[in-house]
């Protein structure tokens, strides 16, 4: 029983929370979809545990700006979270992200951060069958952090959710498991006050986390995506 998860971007209660009940569901294998990194405060913590549990990661845009020594292009706050977190992981942790992959396929399976055409950074926030390749039978992707599951005939599309910052409006961490044939979505309530207590310990304003009670991005926005299904 494999537990995809995607997201987690250093909320350390939301992915002990994951686990927890991922273990409990009877899960023995993990995949991270990327962004281990990014926005909250123990991105450290969250590498040890799936470290531990020998899970492998694709890599996601966030991680890229640790491993790459890039940093956001498109966000001021998300940059400076960065730079924190540059400063906070131990090397050893960093050669764990610099060891991500670029996608992770396993027979007839494709995980990816981002999408199929850029695997780090393509945002998904429609699904049809033709973003899924002809040889792709269940493709697993996140980056958008919206919990999605489609059905497209022989083909389906699952969006696990965000670990970490969830942006479908629902403040509960998700993740997804997949048994066999079948694919489960998951949601699990955390302490979202663990979270917030210590990114105020590392110098960060409300701004940056008041957003988590809310399920939404920073800003507040919810984001949805669109399941398009066409007639043969």
């Amino acid at each position: 029983m494999l537990a995809i998860l995607s997201d987690i971007h250093g909320n350390l209660p939301a992915l002990q929370g994951v686990l927890a009940d991922a273990k409990a569901q009877g899960c023995t294998r993990y995949i991270s979809l990327g962004d281990v990194a990014g926005y909250y405060a123990e991105p450290g913590a969250c590498i040890d545990l799936l470290r531990e549990l020998g899970a492998p990661n694709v890599l996601g845009n966030h991680d890229s700006y640790i491993t790459l020594d890039e940093n956001c292009p498109r966000s001021r706050v998300v940059a400076e979270i960065i730079n924190f977190q540059k400063s906070a992981l131990s090397n050893e942790q960093v050669d764990w992200l610099k060891a991500s992959r670029p996608f992770i396929r396993q027979d007839d399976c494709l995980f990816v951060h981002g999408g199929p055409e850029d695997p780090r950074d393509q945002y998904l926030y429609t699904i049809s069958r033709d973003k899924i390749p002809a040889d792709v039978r269940l493709l697993f992707s996140g980056h958008t952090h919206v919990q999605v599951l489609a059905d497209f005939g022989p083909q389906r599309y699952c969006n696990p959710g965000s670990v970490g910052q969830p942006r479908d409006g629902d403040s509960r961490a998700a993740y997804a498991i997949l048994v066999d044939d079948q694919i489960r979505l998951r949601r699990v309530a955390y302490d979202i006050d663990r979270t917030a207590l210590a990114m105020k310990a590392a110098g960060f304003e409300p701004f940056c986390y008041e957003n988590l009670y809310k399920g939404a991005q920073i800003g507040g926005r919810v984001d949805r995506v669109n399941i398009i299904h066409t007639s043969e």
